[in-house]
């Protein structure tokens, strides 16, 4: 299923699924996407708090399921990522994302509904920016964002500006795009939210993670067989993820060497996507062509309609 394209005058819903923010940012990002030509509806709940969370569980989960059934709404965008968001996979009705397809798109903590959502669902999402997101100071990031939802009804080539892309194969796959934040990923294992890696091509990306983390956590992906079951890897931004002990330590590069070139598959790494700019936006579901002998990506069909 896809969601229908933006265009100017439609209706972004703006949620908070996972973290609160303040309401002065709120209202200066809201100002900003109204100059791109949008409006914006903004969810009952969206100013709550209770502790990191914005509002009670129950709240965040009813502002999510109204904006999917509001015929006014075109697009939902997140406010923030933060915590939350799995908190939320079971108080889902989810037959209501069935039966009123849309974009929806956020990162970060968001990762766990975006594949939720496209493997119950089936429902192409992004992996994009936020409400909070930079836009404005960030054009590579905005023209992504924009050009994939209002541009996206035929297949395309992802724009990498200028990113300094490394592959370790001279091959090309091709398979359904799942992933984000390996945190989130990872959180998911032993759930009925699992994410599904067979036969797919892997994104992952991670902020503030010590070396030894990101180790801990692709270890766990191996340990439960769903590196091995990948047809290829993206890695985005592992942004502030060295350690503060480099002598007692592996670097990324190392890591990822160890648990994820040593497989053999059609891998590309740098590219610009996740918690630094440009922010390009992914979308998840959608099937790609990994082209490691070319180093790049190409959407293989429509992600919006």
């Amino acid at each position: 299923m896809l969601g229908k394209r933006l265009k100017e005058g439609d209706t972004l819903g703006i949620i908070a699924p996972a973290g609160f923010e303040c309401k002065e940012n709120v209202i200066k990002n809201i100002h900003y996407l109204n100059e791109l030509g949008f409006k914006t509806h903004i969810g009952k709940h969206v100013f709550s708090k209770k502790g990191y969370l914005a509002g009670e569980d129950l709240e965040r989960a009813s502002d999510f399921m109204e904006m999917f059934q509001n015929k006014n709404v075109d697009a939902i965008l997140c406010l923030r990522g933060g915590y939350g968001s799995l908190r939320l996979l079971p108080l889902i009705d989810w037959s209501i994302i069935k039966n009123n397809p849309k974009i929806f798109i956020g990162y970060s903590d968001i990762t766990c509904l975006l594949n939720e959502i496209q493997r119950r669902c089936n429902l192409i999402c992004f992996h994009g920016p936020m409400l909070t997101t930079k836009l404005s100071e960030n054009p590579d990031t905005k023209d992504s964002f924009l050009e994939t939802l209002e541009y996206g009804s035929n297949p395309y080539k992802l724009q990498c500006y200028n990113a300094d892309l490394s592959s370790y194969s001279a091959s090309i796959t091709d398979g359904y795009l799942v992933g984000g934040n390996l945190s989130l990923i990872c959180s998911t294992l032993g759930t009925p939210y699992e994410i599904d890696t067979s036969n797919k091509i892997l994104f992952i990306e991670d902020i503030g993670e010590e070396p030894y983390k990101i180790d801990r956590m692709l270890t766990q992906l191996t340990l439960a067989n769903k590196l091995q079951k990948c047809r290829g890897f993206l890695l985005g931004y592992f942004s502030n993820c060295g350690s503060k002990n480099t002598r007692d330590s592996f670097c990324i590069k190392e890591i990822i060497d160890e648990k994820i070139l040593s497989l053999n598959k059609p891998t590309l790494m740098n590219f610009p996507s996740g918690h630094d700019y440009p922010n390009v936006t992914l979308p998840i579901g959608a099937k790609i062509r990994l082209d490691c002998v070319k180093n790049e990506i190409r959407i293989l069909e429509s992600v919006v309609c």
